[in-house]
């Protein structure tokens, strides 16, 4: 490796620079999502029973980390290469409680009309050899300046408590081993994936017969209701009737 000169480095100050003055647009679309999946969080939570977000975050790429995947990825440094072949600069992480979950809250934000899919990749039919699984979306957010408006990827991961525990387990191995691991490691981990997608359904199971036991009460709490609204009817009308036959008598 040649030694870094003085215009080298210069060169890298400078493009450090222009890096952070394009990040800052990709940090506006994150605002953009995350107000739309607050909202959706909120609407859950004051007016259904059932908020299937159980939290999210997001992250925006440092200067540093977009110059070492452009480098990794043999593109030449420009702003347009860059927004053009590296769509993750943003991305948001949302975790649900159950599969279903993810399916559900997806198809709600694809279907949002400012937000345009790009691409969508579903590692939860089809896992990653290495037992990953996760549901991730690409969407291009637009985001209003004061002189234009720029359409900006923002890429979204959707998964359950039990795949974002295996996942965040994996990639402290993957760096601790130096993306390396070990075969034994390698299949433990796997096993492990499996395990949590056999509960991810086991807990979904469950929670549809929650959720047909709970229907089946409120249906017969609206028997119960009905019948004691039938009950007070006849008592009045019973009322109403030996009312008008008393009045009858006193007539006659």
């Amino acid at each position: 490796m040649q030694p870094l000169t003085q215009e080298n480095l210069t060169q890298l100050k400078q493009m450090r620079t222009e890096l952070t003055r394009f990040t800052a647009v990709y940090k506006f679309a994150l605002d953009e999502v995350n107000t739309k999946i607050n909202i959706l969080k909120d609407e859950f939570s004051y007016i259904h029973d059932y908020n299937p977000i159980e939290h999210c975050s997001s992250r925006l790429k440092s200067p540093e980390s977009i110059l070492k995947k452009i480098y990794k990825k043999n593109i030449e440094f420009s702003l347009d290469n860059i927004k053009d072949n590296i769509k993750d600069i943003a991305g948001i992480r949302i975790i649900c409680s159950f599969k279903s979950d993810i399916y559900a809250l997806g198809e709600m934000i694809q279907k949002q009309k400012d937000i345009e899919l790009i691409e969508r990749k579903d590692y939860i039919k089809n896992p990653k050899p290495n037992g990953y699984q996760s549901l991730h979306l690409i969407v291009k957010v637009p985001v209003f300046l004061s002189d234009r408006e720029e359409k900006v990827c923002v890429e979204i991961q959707i998964r359950t408590i039990a795949m974002d525990f295996w996942a965040s387990l994996e990639h402290k191995i993957y760096y601790k081993y130096d993306k390396e691991i070990p075969n034994r490691l390698a299949n433990e981990l796997k096993e492990a994936a499996d395990s949590a997608a056999a509960l991810d359904e086991k807990m979904e199971m469950i929670h549809n017969e929650v959720k047909e036991l709970k229907r089946s009460n409120d249906q017969l709490d609206e028997v119960f209701d009905v019948s004691s609204m039938a009950a007070t009817r006849d008592k009045l009308m019973q009322g109403i009737i030996q009312q008008l036959v008393s009045d009858t008598k006193k007539l006659e």
